[in-house]
């Protein structure tokens, strides 16, 4: 899958020399340094595939939030919860390792937010810092 196959709504960032340990591991730690965010979760979606005898590439989800920015949106639209709270997956591929998240923007437009709120400025460069930081660059 190259950026140009992505799903609508996807943002992708390309870490060329990290692993998804590494870059798992950058992000969690940048999540943690942050007073305002909450790591909840990650999820090692290739132990859970070994654990069922099946092969799959380095892969980990990371879930995590700010109730300060979430919850006004979800005053806006309730639905916008189904995809909080945010998430970043990351992938390894031999073209490197692939930093995803969900861009504001298509949350929005799918919740009927008003692309003018300010929380989803603040929410797209919260995102884009942590997945620089995460894929190492």
């Amino acid at each position: 899958m190259t950026s140009s196959d992505l799903p609508a709504g996807l943002v992708e960032t390309l870490g060329t020399d990290t692993t998804t340990a590494e870059a798992a591991e950058r992000l969690a730690s940048a999540i943690e340094a942050n007073e305002k965010l909450r790591l909840i979760a990650q999820v090692d979606h290739t132990a859970g595939a070994n654990s069922v005898d099946l092969e799959l590439a380095p892969t980990v989800e990371t879930f995590f939030g700010n109730p300060a920015l979430g919850t006004p949106l979800m005053h806006i639209a309730p639905t916008v919860a189904i995809d909080l709270p945010q998430k970043m997956l990351i992938i390894e591929t031999d073209s490197g390792v692939r930093v995803l998240h969900n861009d504001p923007a298509y949350l929005a437009e799918r919740h009927g937010i008003p692309s003018d709120t300010p929380q989803l400025a603040v929410v797209r460069g919260a995102l884009q810092n942590l997945a620089n930081v995460a894929a190492g660059v």
